[in-house]
């Protein structure tokens, strides 16, 4: 129980580490190359920050856990969306744009073409080759709005340092591709350790501490930018990485192996999911900020699911 636990706090601080890492690299090394930082925001960081639950549910799929691979993803945009929201503005109101709701109705059309999918799984090569497209169709949307919006400079990427040597890079990237396979390993091990001694099943664990955890780098650069009062980006970071999880995770996971998805999440959990997502519409159409009430609620929203989750 105690090395499990050690697994799983090792796998989680090695997916946060190589993941920011991963990101680092990348990006520095993209723009190198010479590719636009508007072109590089939208596929190597989006890629990148994504990374730890997509190895993750990939390691999950590769070790026979695929409820783990789709509780994870679930549970993570639940997450986001309750706890990731919800926490900051408790410190500070995390405003909300108008701007956002045609990224809002992507996320609802994402969510919908999941929840059909899983109705007609289990989750296959098929199903990944459609959330893929979906994807493609998202980033390509996203690119052609930014080029037609875009200012005459270039977004600012974070981890950018156009100082850095070309030995940096490396040792960024490499520490990246290392690590995360390292951390996702250690990380499904130790959870799904867990799940067979309480007998709890491996889509609870991938609903909870799975996704919990890999929600981790999202909620403490959400809670580090409420407590700098810079809350601005928080719900366009949340929104489009439940997108990703979605459309991305799912759908390379899929072609990686077959995903039954249980009974119990199709009764319960993605309706959760898709409630949680619909309910930003509140603030999105009324461009309302999320204040403490507001992050109270998002919270006790979170507590009564887990609730139900191990009752």
């Amino acid at each position: 129980m105690i090395i499990d636990a050690v697994m799983i706090l090792a796998g989680l601080a090695l997916l946060v580490v190589a993941g920011d890492a991963l990101v680092k690299g990348a990006v520095n090394l993209s723009l190198r190359l010479g590719v636009p930082a508007l072109i590089v925001g939208l596929t190597v960081v989006a890629f990148g920050t994504s990374a730890p639950e997509l190895l993750v549910s990939v390691d999950a799929i590769l070790d026979g856990a695929p409820a783990l691979a789709i509780g994870n993803v679930v549970g993570s945009n639940i997450a986001n969306i309750l706890l990731v929201l919800g926490i900051p503005a408790l410190i500070a109101a995390v405003p909300v744009s108008r701007d956002l709701m045609f990224d809002f109705l992507v996320m609802m059309a994402a969510s919908a073409l999941f929840i059909v999918l899983a109705w007609f799984g289990p989750l296959g090569w098929p199903h990944g080759l459609a959330l893929l497209a979906g994807l493609g169709l998202m980033l390509w949307s996203s690119y052609s709005r930014a080029q037609a919006h875009r200012a005459a400079a270039e977004p600012e990427l974070e981890g950018v340092d156009h100082g850095m040597s070309r030995l940096h890079i490396g040792l960024y990237l490499i520490g990246g591709i290392i690590g995360l396979p390292l951390g996702a390993s250690l990380l499904v091990d130790g959870a799904t350790d867990i799940a067979t001694t309480f007998g709890v099943s491996e889509a609870v664990i991938g609903l909870t501490l799975v996704a919990v955890g890999t929600s981790l780098p999202e909620l403490a650069t959400t809670v580090t930018a409420a407590l700098r009062r810079e809350t601005g980006v928080a719900l366009g970071n949340v929104i489009g990485s439940n997108i990703f999880n979605l459309l991305g995770i799912i759908g390379i996971s899929s072609l990686v192996g077959r995903i039954p998805v249980p009974v119990e999440m199709l009764h319960l959990d993605l309706w959760v999911m898709a409630a949680t997502s619909a309910l930003l519409g509140v603030f999105v159409l009324s461009g309302r900020s999320i204040g403490r009430v507001a992050g109270v609620l998002l919270i006790a929203l979170y507590g009564a699911y887990l609730f139900s989750l191990f009752h």
